[in-house]
């Protein structure tokens, strides 16, 4: 056996969620591994659905342009019940939001995360598999096995299990996985259809029997490319688990969740289904490929223990309604690499790394019971309003109010507050660029924490930098004034109301930036309409997207101090 070099971070499953790990890791300048026991990434549209927070998170990487660009909007879904059309819902957003729905094979969003991973410096080391692994107080030692069949010895500081439902971490941890099964098992195809139902809309059939319940069902989900869709629906008698399907326990597994590739449908059972339910007539065609697969709904009772953790589906499965699953994995891998980054670097405490599970286990928690609900239920049955509902599909309503890290809330209550979702706003303006920008644009590749300071009159905001400054944070704040700015050496001495000037200040930052501070116009008043700042605020953008800490702007200092005494435990 050999003894490999030790990294900071061993990333076990290289899909979506591993490969967002790596990526926010590698672009923290943390060290990390990522394997995967598979030889090879697999051409199956499993999670399609790329929700408008992801695409804002995804922004901030600079990845959200070669996703937009491969991927096909999501304008809403039709819904059918015994051939009548029920519901025609639209997926709308208020319009300060930048990014709208979107439909995204998995293995393209696979493909565009591990071109930009490389581009960092990881590449995925296929066909490697972890057998086990212990930790103590210093780190973990991992035993690999690799794609030549011998065997490594690992050392590393951290590690990250995102290898799915049936994963070697959580087993390895002990965690419990608690939930259950669906009885039914479904069918999934990525085809085409040549039908003249309007583009970008998904599709829901059911069949209903006279007691009510659904005895049939069609889910279409639009993909690239034309008249593609991922079509599911349930399975047959004949490819039944019962016609000689290999049930979980034959896998050493009790987790009935995910593909089951032995029995894999034919064009005919999918023809069979949209001539009973397509509320159009249509022929299906050009099968990439199809699989058996089952629904569960788990989760585990931690979602870490020790120096290790689980994120994804190793942490939380449940039903795909709503296309909440690969996006909520996306969000745990965020939320934990930065955390992560900020221990090994040494700018934080280890004990920050416990906030990682207190605020995503609550998120798993209401994804889980939500989906499995409307799974059940119907989505219509939701209390929520339609607007409502819509902003949290969209996953823009996850926030960390009740978290650790969420510190006192100022303002009015119903503006954004520490731990919710910082907003993006429009119509920003500078000197040399001539055309508006938005915040996702001044925050775009940036690692850090970014502090935001808005004053309302040119004495506050000659005292930005220096408060700033006095607490410590490196580099530029980003500094938000409204109203004519005289102050000396002020860029924009002179300039009209509503006046946003945009420096970028990272927390632990180690350089100075003595530079004249830049500035932006708001000319529609949208920080100010979106942030709501009782007068001069601060406040400080966490590297996952969400507020970290809302202040006045008078104890700039202090409430800098304290934010950052909370992360470094």
């Amino acid at each position: 056996m050999t003894q490999s070099h030790t990294t900071d971070v061993l990333i076990v499953g290289a899909g979506p969620v591993g490969l967002s790990a790596a990526a926010e890791l590698r672009r923290h300048g943390v060290r990390c591994r990522l394997i995967d026991r598979l030889p090879a990434r697999l051409p199956y549209a499993k999670a399609v659905g790329i929700q408008p927070r992801t695409l804002e998170i995804w922004d901030r990487m600079g990845l959200a342009r070669a996703a937009v660009e491969a991927a096909v909007p999501l304008r809403g879904q039709l819904m059918y019940v015994n051939g009548r059309e029920q519901a025609r819902i639209d997926l709308e957003l208020p319009p300060e939001v930048p990014y709208g729905f979107a439909a995204l094979p998995q293995y393209e969003t696979e493909r565009l995360l591990e071109e930009y991973v490389a581009g960092l410096g990881t590449v995925i080391e296929r066909g490697t598999e972890l057998l086990s692994f212990s930790q103590d107080a210093d780190g973990v030692t991992a035993r690999l096995r690799t794609a030549s069949g011998a065997d490594e010895e690992l050392r590393t500081r951290y590690l990250i299990g995102c290898d799915g439902a049936h994963s070697t971490v959580r087993k390895g941890l002990g965690l419990s996985y608690e939930g259950g099964a669906f009885p039914e098992e479904f069918m999934l195809a990525d085809v085409e259809a040549d039908w003249d139902l309007p583009h970008g809309y998904s599709v829901r059939s059911t069949h209903r029997a006279a007691d009510g319940s659904t005895d049939d069902l069609l889910v279409c989900i639009p993909l690239p490319g034309t008249g593609r869709y991922r079509m599911s629906m349930m399975v047959p008698p004949e490819l039944s688990e019962g016609a000689g399907g290999e049930a979980p326990s034959a896998r050493g597994d009790d987790v009935a969740h995910g593909l089951e590739g032995d029995r894999a449908p034919e064009l005919s059972h999918i023809q069979a289904v949209v001539d009973r339910l397509s509320p159009s007539p249509a022929t299906v065609s050009r099968m990439r490929w199809s699989s058996v697969f089952r629904i569960s709904h788990r989760i585990v009772d931690r979602y870490a223990d020790g120096r290790v953790f689980v994120a994804g589906d190793a942490a939380h499965i449940h039903p795909p309604t709503g296309a909440q699953g690969m996006n909520t994995g996306i969000q745990d891998a965020c939320n934990l690499a930065w955390k992560l980054a900020l221990v090994v670097q040494g700018a934080a405490g280890p004990a920050l790394l416990a906030s990682y599970d207190a605020e995503r286990r609550p998120v798993g928690e209401e994804v889980v019971g939500r989906t499995v609900r409307h799974a059940t239920q119907g989505i219509e049955t939701d209390p929520a309003d339609p607007r409502t509902m819509q902003l949290r599909e969209a996953q823009l309503l996850v926030g960390y109010r009740d978290g650790p890290l969420a510190g006192s809330q100022y303002g009015p209550t119903d503006a954004p507050q520490p731990g919710d979702r910082a907003p993006d706003c429009a119509g920003l303006t500078a000197p040399v660029p001539t055309y508006p920008l938005r915040l996702l644009d001044i925050l775009r590749g940036r690692t850090g924490h970014v502090v935001l300071l808005y004053a309302t009159d040119a004495t506050d905001a000659t005292e930005l930098s220096e408060a700033a400054e006095a607490a410590g944070v490196g580099g530029a704040p980003l500094v938000v004034t409204e109203g004519s700015l005289d102050a000396p050496n002020y860029p924009y001495s002179g300039a009209s109301s509503h006046v946003i000037a945009v420096l970028a200040r990272e927390v632990a930052a180690t350089t100075r930036d003595t530079s004249a501070v830049p500035g932006y116009v708001d000319a529609a008043g949208e920080f100010a309409r979106l942030y709501r700042p009782d007068g001069s605020s601060g406040f400080v953008v966490r590297p996952d997207g969400q507020l970290g800490a809302r202040f006045p702007l008078a104890v700039t200092a202090a409430a800098l101090s304290d934010y950052l005494s909370v992360l470094s435990g």
